[in-house]
């Protein structure tokens, strides 16, 4: 957690980009995001730096070359690698400092594309800095100046912090699901080292970042071995995202949590270009819910296993299609997925589960997304084998997840998180659940007899107590006694009322 006075500084630099006239969310994110790049690479070189003096080495590929220029592609002029240096330009002056980062250190961060910054750099060709005046750029260079971009631990709150700065004012918080519904998610599917872990649809990469967080409180042993680490920072993680700024920002919200070289790509996961097959052992997603596209530029490998234009259930095919058979899927879907009647809805449905081992269906209460959307959804969890295997699947009634299902989103006492997770690492006692209670397992076989319907409701029994109601003589009775006394009291203020006037 990040401390009051980080969160002072942090509200302070957000105020700043709003008072200059930047007051979009997400653009007031990426300025900020290339900010922490700049100190990044120069808080990087001085550790290298003070790592060579202490031990007589070199530094191996430095970012900033001593005694060297740079030819800026733009102006086609030579500058000094040493005068973009963080710790070099915030000391020139404000308006020295302003020419310095707009015309010639932004145009270097948008050219790097080798070594551990490359995850982050190489999405930088379409950046614009918007920041116009040097009033603005100190303030925010001061800001960021305060902050220790060496303690990933720190830093990876500060931007988490920031995300939900962003989803909190209310415009683009559709790029965010709520961290607390990732972290249940991840919880219930406890990846490790040895994951191949997919987001096909990243937004900020929230479901990434918390998966290697997961990895690291859970596996510290695999942190001490160089070929987990190698694999925790590059192949362990791939995200695509069609979106060139959501991918810069998820990309540092990864660097940030010290995953330097993921597999990050602008791909449109749906089309042709996506040659992913067999290749994952752990998907975590909430892809869009965009309703319809054209069918035309889908993967035909995609549409064999939904013939339709609707994302959710094309992107659960996708899915399917590219987890590696023992492969574990856990994203979240609109409601109409559990319980559509078109033959796409069906078809989707049948492949989890006959073709493959659909495990789990949580249904989240509909508040879960507000104030961005007010939509009904349902964690699917499953298994990729190809051969079927379904038996039992469990379902959960989720009523509560520790905020108010309004607007406001308020914390609250009620929240069912910490017991879906408990519950599904126990199936095995929940196989004599009654139907009354909030989870419970549903054969296979039922399943199919009601065409694969996978809402809750459909199975779910309801306790509904006899309500005796006494006789409507006696309700009659009370009535007219009622209105007996009613007219007695009325006509006494009558006749008071009477005689105050007579006198």
């Amino acid at each position: 957690m990040i401390t009051g006075e980080i969160k002072i500084k942090i509200d302070q630099i957000w105020d700043t980009f709003h008072v200059s006239g930047i007051t979009n969310p997400i653009t007031v994110l990426e300025q900020m995001t290339y900010i922490f790049f700049m100190k990044m690479l120069d808080d990087k070189q001085l550790q290298e730096e003070d790592m060579a003096r202490d031990f007589d080495i070199e530094i191996k590929n430095p970012t900033f070359l001593v005694g060297q220029n740079w030819l800026n592609p733009v102006t086609e002029q030579e500058v000094p690698y040493e005068s973009m240096r963080w710790s070099v330009f915030r000391h020139t002056g404000p308006e020295n400092m302003f020419q310095m980062v707009r015309q010639n250190v932004f145009e270097f961060i948008k050219t790097i594309g080798t070594g551990e910054e490359s995850a982050y750099s190489r999405y930088m060709q379409s950046a614009t800095f918007l920041i116009s005046d040097a009033r603005t750029l100190t303030k925010v260079v001061d800001g960021v100046d305060a902050l220790d971009m060496n303690n990933r631990d720190a830093m990876g709150d500060v931007y988490e912090y920031i995300l939900g700065k962003m989803a909190a004012s209310g415009t683009n918080g559709q790029f965010r699901t709520p961290r607390h519904i990732i972290r249940m998610i991840v919880d219930m599917m406890q990846p490790t080292p040895a994951d191949y872990i997919c987001d096909p649809a990243m937004g900020s990469a929230g479901f990434l970042v918390e998966a290697v967080k997961y990895i690291k409180e859970h596996h510290e042993r695999a942190l001490y071995t160089a070929e987990s680490v190698k694999h925790i920072k590059s192949s362990l993680v791939n995200g695509y995202d069609t979106d060139p700024t959501m991918l810069r920002i998820g990309a540092m919200n990864l660097l940030l949590h010290d995953i330097t070289a993921p597999e990050l790509a602008r791909r449109d996961s749906l089309s042709e270009q996506n040659n992913d097959e067999s290749c994952y052992t752990l998907i975590l997603a909430n892809p869009p819910f965009a309703g319809s596209l054209d069918k035309g530029n889908v993967n035909k490998k995609i549409l064999a296993y939904a013939d339709t234009k609707k994302t959710e259930l094309l992107f659960l095919a996708q899915f399917v299609r590219s987890l590696e058979v023992g492969g574990r899927c856990a994203s979240i879907v609109p409601d109409g997925v559990l319980f559509g009647t078109s033959k796409a809805h069906i078809a989707i449905r049948k492949e989890l589960v006959d073709n493959q081992q659909l495990v789990a269906v949580v249904s989240m209460p509909s508040g879960v997304f507000k104030p961005y959307a007010g939509v009904s959804t349902a964690v699917l969890v499953f298994t990729k084998t190809n051969s079927g295997g379904t038996d039992k699947v469990w379902f959960y009634d989720m009523q509560a997840d520790g905020f108010s299902l309004d607007d406001k989103r308020s914390p609250i006492a009620e929240n069912d998180i910490p017991d879906v997770v408990n519950r599904f690492h126990n199936l095995a006692d929940e196989a004599n659940r009654s139907r009354r209670e909030q989870s419970f397992m549903v054969s296979v076989d039922e399943i199919r007899a009601n065409d694969y319907d996978l809402s809750i409701n459909k199975y779910k029994e309801v306790e509904r107590e006899k309500v005796t109601y006494e006789p409507v003589n006696d309700i009659l009775s009370r009535l007219k006694a009622n209105e007996t006394a009613y007219l007695s009291g009325y006509n006494a203020l009558m006749e008071m009322l009477e005689e105050g006037v007579n006198e």
